[in-house]
């Protein structure tokens, strides 16, 4: 299973990132980051710390849970029920641009998930889209606006992301065959 980032180049793709933030919204004011339960959370936290390092503000950060609204939660009526994890976003998320953080962009399920859930909670300005891995294979009509890194996979492969907050390790790695 080959490495294509290490922590050194997750770290270096995520700074690159909170620089293109920076630069797009013209600095951090009504910004706030929404990590998509469960490896999104801890690099919209690692995005927080690169953005109030570059500009020493602080821009809030939460988590999102999407399992009630996957759309493939009752494809099989039998089998193991899904776990529901908390969703925590302690401030309005109404008028303000969202900063949705996810750790591989596939097929786009997941991110309309994303969106459906946090319309729920209010109604931004507007929303843009972070990803860490960028596969393609898109099946919805969804694109990032900020990417760590694009890579082609085939449909037999999967990309698997280690955090270190969750895996004890900091690495993207390809699993299967080409």
């Amino acid at each position: 299973m080959p490495q294509v980032m290490d922590a050194d180049r997750m770290s270096r793709a995520l700074t690159r990132i909170a620089h293109e933030i920076l630069e797009r919204n013209c600095g951090l004011d009504e910004l706030a980051l929404v990590g998509i339960r469960t490896r999104g959370v801890p690099l919209a936290r690692r995005l927080a710390r690169a953005l109030r390092e570059i500009n020493g503000d602080d821009v809030p950060t939460g988590a999102l849970d999407i399992t009630l609204y996957r759309d493939d939660l009752m494809r099989h009526a039998v089998g193991p029920q899904p776990v529901v994890r908390r969703t925590e976003i302690a401030f309005s998320i109404d008028d303000r641009k969202i900063l949705l953080v996810d750790d591989v962009l596939y097929t786009g399920r997941t991110i309309r998930a994303a969106l459906d859930a946090l319309i729920d909670f209010g109604r931004p300005r507007g929303i843009q889209l972070v990803v860490l891995v960028d596969r393609g294979h898109r099946e919805l009509p969804i694109k990032a606006d900020y990417v760590g890194k694009n890579l082609p996979t085939s449909l037999s492969q999967s990309v698997q992301v280690r955090l270190q907050e969750i895996d004890g390790v900091d690495e993207v790695v390809i699993e299967g065959e080409p």
